[in-house]
């Protein structure tokens, strides 16, 4: 198992938490939740190893697009880039979404 941390500048605020996705076969789970601060801070725990590189040009490329102050766990187990990006967006959606916000 292999633990990375990547830390990404951040200017927008989350509204709320969220979770997608199941660690399974080809797939990941994301757990997203609000951060105060300026920063978004990201632990990937992931049974490949050898990705860093690949992880860090995914994640750079999706947080210069979407700068949401947030604390992002992502527990892999093999997705590609591709599905990456997808469940990072779906957890933003959901953050974001009016109707999961907790009043």
């Amino acid at each position: 198992m292999e633990k990375l941390m990547f830390r990404f500048p951040a200017t927008k605020k989350l509204n709320s938490i969220s979770h997608v996705g199941v660690v399974g076969s080809g797939d990941l789970e994301i757990l997203m939740e609000p951060l105060e601060g300026t920063y978004t801070e990201v632990l990937v725990r992931t049974g490949t190893t050898g990705f860093k590189e690949t992880w860090s040009s995914v994640l750079e490329r999706f947080f210069s697009q979407h700068d949401v102050s947030a604390m992002i766990k992502i527990n892999d187990f093999g997705a590609t880039p591709g599905v990456v990006t997808l469940r990072l967006s779906q957890a933003l959606e959901v953050a974001n979404d009016a109707r999961y916000v907790k009043k």
